[in-house]
């Protein structure tokens, strides 16, 4: 008897405890998404209004290749976690990006510090 109740009172203390650190890793994991996809949005964007100025046939070539970027960046599922393959689609947008750096000569390098801002390209 007192082995079954310690093992009733035990799992519903864990299952409480692991729906807690569920929700605390999940909008950890969730922000750091979010602030990567929104460091290849705002790079996205300035990138395209500066050479949305220049016409030649090079230029015209990264603006698609942004314009890529920025499309699946807008069809990035935001609100649905449970969306199978969020994680395909990240390493989609990661690997544009990455291209879209060695067109514009520019070095790719995404890291998110604990502390400062630690964003460098």
């Amino acid at each position: 008897r007192f082995h079954r109740e310690g093992y009733q009172e035990g799992y519903a203390e864990g299952s409480h405890a692991g729906i807690a650190e569920g929700r605390r890793y999940g909008s950890l994991h969730g922000a750091r998404i979010g602030s990567e996809i929104g460091c290849y949005l705002g790079f996205a964007l300035t990138w395209h209004c500066l050479l949305h100025k220049c016409t030649d046939e090079k230029s015209s070539k990264k603006i698609k290749t942004l314009d890529s970027l920025l499309g699946m960046i807008k069809k990035f599922p935001y609100e649905d976690p449970t969306y199978d393959r969020m994680q395909e689609d990240l390493e989609k947008i990661r690997g544009k990006f990455k291209q879209v750096c060695s067109m514009l000569h520019i070095q790719s390098d995404f890291r998110i510090g604990t502390g400062r801002s630690s964003l460098t390209f």
